[in-house]
Parts: structure tokens; sequence; C-alpha cells
């Protein structure tokens, strides 16, 4: 396999890593809220009241959806497998998924300090460079 492969199957375990982190850390901290979507519904984890006063049982159980799955780490999950499988099969991806890694989670760093958000950046980058020292340069008259 070579170093860029390798790159992208670093930054796909990472982000597997971070996402199930959370989803996991989440699932620790809130398993009241959980039990209660599984008790109630699954119209419980959300609930919806347009215009009612909301109680703090509501917006708890709105706060551990968004922190869970309704969250970063669901598609932060599918992003790292399917980037550890592309390595895998020696396909590059593109720099601007790395891109859009980085400013994600350089924003939501920002916003949510403190935050393990900027560890998301780790990944990003390592998708950029794979994606850098991938290129292959054009030929003079062939396009592709």
């Amino acid at each position: 396999m070579n170093t860029d492969m390798r790159l992208l199957r670093w930054a796909g375990a990472l982000m597997t890593v971070l996402g199930t982190g959370h989803l996991v850390l989440l699932t620790l901290t809130r398993w009241g809220d959980i039990t209660d979507w599984v008790d109630e519904g699954a119209w419980a984890a959300v609930p919806l009241s347009l215009g009612d006063a909301q109680t703090v049982a509501d917006l708890e159980s709105k706060l551990a959806f968004w922190g869970g799955p309704g969250s970063f780490g669901v598609p932060l999950v599918l992003l790292g497998c399917l980037t550890w499988h592309l390595a895998g099969r020696g396909v590059a991806i593109p720099a601007g998924i790395g891109w859009g890694v980085v400013a994600w989670c350089a924003v939501g760093g920002v916003l949510l300090v403190p935050s393990p958000f900027f560890a998301g950046i780790v990944p990003g980058v390592l998708v950029i460079v794979a994606a850098r020292r991938n290129r292959t340069p054009e030929l003079p008259g062939c396009r592709g």
C-alpha cells in the first residue's frame, strides 16, 4: 500500500474513532434520555411543540438528540468508513472533502470552545495531503 493510501486509511480511522467516541460518550452521559425515547416512542427524541412553553425535560431530550444521533457523529463515522474503504481500493479522496472537514471542524471548534472539534482537522489535513500527493501531472494534449 502506498503512502497516500496509508494517509487516507489514517484519516478514515481517525474520523471513525472521533464519531464513534462522540456517540459513545453521549450514550454514557445521557442514558436516561435515550431510554425515555425507547419507552415513549421515536418521536420523544425531538418533542414537537410549536408555540407552547417547553419543559426542561423537552429541552434535555432535544439536547440529547442533537448531541447524539442528530450530531456530526453519525456522518463522521460514515465518512470515515467510506474513506477507509476507498483507500483500500486505491481510490483517492478529493482534496475538497478534506477542506470541507477542516473548515467544518475549525468553525465548530471556535463556536463550541472547549470542544474536541479541533481534532477533526487532522483527518481533513491527511485527506488534503494524500490528494495533493496523488495528483498525476496532466500530459499536454491529453484531456480525460
